[in-house]
């Protein structure tokens, strides 16, 4: 009867030692998460901020840009002014919406003095002015000047739930800058490697729409941090009780 008594009283400690150490784990991983989701935080509020600033400083130039994106620095969402011709008859079509409309963003090449070829998202047009000949004021002829922000270009599809670009009927559901640029025969050693979203700046054409580039970028990093750090509480809280407990 001792030894069983005994044998009981071990199985009952090296249980509870088991336990303890397990849970030590679990709040480990659970406030190692919430602050991976700090630091995230930290990141967005520091990438957002960065962000304000570039769209807001003055344009700089094309050449300036692209000496950047040469020196492999981050192009996004900087401001910039470049003057050239479209080429309107080699525009490309991206699905999207527009203030609860579907349709489309036109991607047109500018044509600039030296020869360089730029895509420029001009902006929305509705579902049934796609083809350029429902819109021929918007069609902009001679030189123009484009105020508007780089766009850095995909190097992959986003997402595999995102559907594969229809070249044969100019339907790019992602935007695959070297692909929009050869199926309409520009020379790829003269394509900038990025694209540049045009401002708002109004046009007797009226579409496309410009100023459509989106800023709204998710933040829900301190939501998780809260939810991780909650979870490691919830857990200390009812483990100790569960642990600790004495029997009567």
């Amino acid at each position: 009867m001792t030894e069983t008594a005994n044998g009981k009283t071990r199985g009952g400690l090296l249980g509870r030692v088991a336990g303890i150490v397990l849970v030590l784990i679990a709040l480990g991983i659970l406030l190692s998460l919430g602050t991976w989701q700090v630091q995230r935080l930290h990141w967005k509020e520091g990438l957002l901020a960065e962000i304000e600033e570039r769209r807001h400083a003055p344009p700089a130039d094309l050449a300036a840009i692209e000496a950047l994106a040469s020196a492999g620095e981050d192009v996004d969402y900087r401001a910039v002014r470049v003057t050239g011709t479209y080429l309107n008859n080699k525009e490309r079509h991206f699905f999207a919406t527009y203030e609860g409309r579907t349709g489309y963003y036109v991607y047109t090449p500018l044509q600039l003095a030296d020869g360089e070829l730029l895509l420029v998202n001009r902006g929305f047009v509705s579902f049934e002015r796609k083809e350029p000949e429902m819109r021929k004021q918007g069609q902009l002829t001679g030189e123009q000047t484009v105020t508007g922000l780089a766009r850095a270009k995909l190097l992959e599809k986003p997402s595999w739930a995102v559907p594969d670009n229809d070249v044969a009927k100019n339907i790019f559901y992602w935007k695959d800058l070297d692909v929009m640029a050869s199926s309409v025969g520009l020379d790829p050693a003269k394509v900038v490697p990025f694209f540049v979203d045009a401002d708002a700046t109004p046009h007797d054409g009226g579409m496309p729409i410009g100023g459509v580039t989106q800023f709204d970028l998710p933040n829900s990093h301190l939501q998780y941090a809260a939810t991780w750090y909650g979870l490691a509480a919830a857990l200390a809280v009812i483990s100790g009780m569960f642990i600790f407990r004495r029997k009567p």
